[in-house]
């Protein structure tokens, strides 16, 4: 990792090194909970954002509530902040657990919800929890990842770097300073949380020194919809009406009928889109990035995290990883201990400037197996390259094969959408003709394959219809036992008993709920997905009517994965239409004829196609077959909330 805004601060600690007597002792290396939490203050402030979002003819106030430890401001020294701005505090809570913010009667805050505040707050830290504009008791309206969102936590980093507003009632006069602060802030948070912390990133304010964004969102257009394909049947008027206030879903009104108006479902990319796509904007982070994303997320999917990564590798910003086999899962619930060190190395390095030695560790952990890991300095691995793998006919209708082999012109194979249908059901029938899907498998490995990364899939199909909407997935087919994603907790298991990280008082308990994981043996694992409205083969932008009968060729983006195909199990990639409860369907129901020889996938193989010409090499296909295979349950309709259940 390139740590570069932290060369001045190392060359002043070498000096140091250099002038200070032999036996002296180095800097610190950790923050220690030397700060009395039952004694800290608790305060809150409305910071001015600048904006009048409501339209009341007054800039909107966000409410900022702050707990930080006393002694510190006793002895004039300053302290950094840890910071998650959230639209969720009083309408569906944080955590495993829902916890929403307390006050007592004078309207102070006395529950912060989740560990922060509990584990870092003794350690010497602030922290400062936002509540987004339109929420709780704050002025203004949700506009979903717009300006309005981002503006409420940016304002709060300005102000604690003396460059904006606040005041200590949300329609007074007496001004609020934050002099107790060096101003280094560091965002986190999950979901909806983490995507304000990747949009104010991207405005590049001085000041947010690093975010810690967990399942978080990168462009929202890729929330709602696939290239043009809807995933939801609600947009972002929906969720923007579920998160407000009482008092904002009433003086809200333009702003949700900007979010119907400007956001149609037809699925075409507008202004109001391109206001909530941060990933352009990554050459403006200032901020180090510490990416966690669950593979299996199919609420905020991993296309997210992946086209943020990738921008913000080509800009050259500094970055870390952590990938779970979990869907939309905390760290703190799927690998505790080890995430709460981690974390607090990453601030201790990050916001006080310790030498812990992060920063020299492996960029990324993955999950290989439930609670295994494996770590890579650099991630994707450098010996990644993209591999072409072609379908191919096979020995009967919808059962191919997948090979660096290219079809011969002509060839093509068949399938009708079915809306009932899921990736679930056509990867149990992979080597069973069936009409819903275009199936195309590997011969039986000899070593294991690797993929690390993003993928694409180009497919040349002629529709029956005017509409039609394409799915491709990528799966492994063998026997394995992998966290259980689609149930209930999605890959956790929450358990009776607590254990505790950081102080308690009687009205913010540190302890929470343990957790374990949940598993299920399957016969196959699907681990990358891609979908799209065929209409938008010519712009992804704009969808249009298609001719009945003609060809067209498109290229589906297939979500970032890290996973490995072991020895004796097969890759198969899958054609189909609608992926029931994970796309919408269509308007018609059409059948398509894919022409193999101009459709392929661009998968990402650590080692290139010489790595997969030796995992192929020295088997033979396997013949079709009448066996079901189990796998996890099918996908579920899910709620269109960012850190929402399903």
């Amino acid at each position: 990792m390139k740590w570069r805004r932290l060369i001045p601060a190392v060359t002043a600690a070498l000096t140091a090194v250099l002038l200070t007597p032999a036996g002296a002792q180095a800097g610190p290396t950790e923050s220690r909970p030397v700060y009395s939490y039952d004694n800290a203050i608790r305060e809150a402030v409305w910071v001015d954002t600048r904006i009048d979002g409501d339209a009341d003819g007054k800039t909107d106030r966000v409410a900022v509530d702050i707990v930080r430890p006393r002694e510190p401001a006793q002895q004039g020294r300053k302290i950094p902040v840890v910071m998650d701005a959230s639209p969720y505090y009083s309408c569906c809570g944080r955590g495993n657990e829902s916890q929403k913010k307390t006050y007592d009667a004078n309207g102070n805050p006395v529950q912060f919800p989740l560990y922060y505040d509990n584990y870092f707050v003794p350690r010497g830290y602030a922290f400062v929890a936002v509540d987004l504009a339109g929420t709780n008791r704050s002025d203004g309206c949700v506009d979903v990842g717009g300006r309005s969102d981002i503006q409420s936590a940016k304002a709060v980093v300005d102000w604690l770097n003396g460059r904006g507003k606040a005041y200590t009632t949300r329609t007074g006069a007496q001004r609020a300073k934050a002099g107790w602060s060096t101003g280094n802030t560091g965002m986190i948070g999950k979901s909806y949380d983490g995507t304000i912390a990747n949009g104010v990133a991207a405005t590049g304010v001085e000041g947010l020194k690093t975010i810690v964004p967990i399942g978080a969102i990168s462009s929202w257009y890729d929330y709602y919809f696939a290239q043009g394909a809807p995933l939801f049947d609600s947009g972002p008027d929906w969720l923007s009406g579920y998160v407000e206030s009482p008092e904002a879903r009433t003086r809200c009104q333009a702003v949700q009928k900007r979010l119907v108006d400007e956001a149609p479902r037809n699925g075409d990319f507008t202004r109001l889109w391109a206001e909530r796509d941060y990933v352009p904007d990554a050459d403006d982070v200032k901020a180090s990035v510490f990416v966690v994303h669950g593979m299996q997320d199919l609420n905020v999917r991993t296309k997210h995290f992946g086209q943020w990564w990738d921008a913000l590798a080509a800009a050259g910003v500094d970055r870390k990883i952590w990938l779970s086999q979990t869907g939309h899962v905390d760290p703190f619930d799927f690998r505790r201990g080890d995430w709460v060190k981690t974390l607090h190395r990453w601030f201790d390095h990050e916001l006080l400037g310790y030498d812990n030695g992060i920063d020299r560790e492996p960029m990324a952990d993955i999950e290989r197996a439930p609670d295994q890991w494996s770590t890579d300095k650099v991630w994707p691995p450098r010996s990644t390259d993209a591999t072409t793998l072609r379908p191919g006919k096979g020995t009967a209708p919808g059962v191919g094969t997948l090979s660096l082999k290219p079809s011969a012109p002509g060839t093509t194979e068949t399938f009708t959408d079915d809306p009932n249908l899921s990736e679930s059901d056509w990867a149990a029938q992979i080597d069973k003709s069936t009409p819903s899907k275009a199936g195309f498998t590997t011969k039986p490995l000899t070593r294991d394959l690797r993929l690390s990364g993003s993928s694409e899939v180009t497919i040349t199909a002629a529709p029956s219809t005017p509409t039609a909407h394409l799915s491709a997935v990528l799966v492994d087919l063998g026997p394995d036992t992998i966290r259980d994603y689609e149930a209930s907790g999605e890959g956790i298991s929450t358990l009776p008993e607590r254990t505790c990280w950081g102080a308690s008082t009687t009205g913010d308990s540190s302890c929470f709920k343990e957790t374990k994981a949940r598993t299920a043996n399957v016969d196959y694992t699907v681990f990358s997905r891609g979908w799209a409205d065929l209409g938008t083969y010519a712009d992804p932008a704009k969808g249009r009517p298609l001719t009945p009968g003609k060809q067209y060729t498109i290229t589906l983006d297939l979500a970032a994965s890290d996973h490995v195909v072991p020895a004796g199990h097969r890759l198969a990639l899958i054609v189909g239409g609608t992926d029931a409860g994970l796309i919408e369907p269509p308007s018609s129901t059409p059948t398509l004829g894919i022409d193999l020889a101009r459709t392929a996938a661009q998968l990402p193989v650590v080692g290139g196609p010489e790595a997969f010409a030796r995992a192929t090499a020295g088997s033979r296909y396997s013949a079709p077959s009448d066996a079901r295979l189990d796998g996890v349950a099918e996908p579920r309709a899910i709620r269109p909330i960012p850190g929402g259940t399903r």
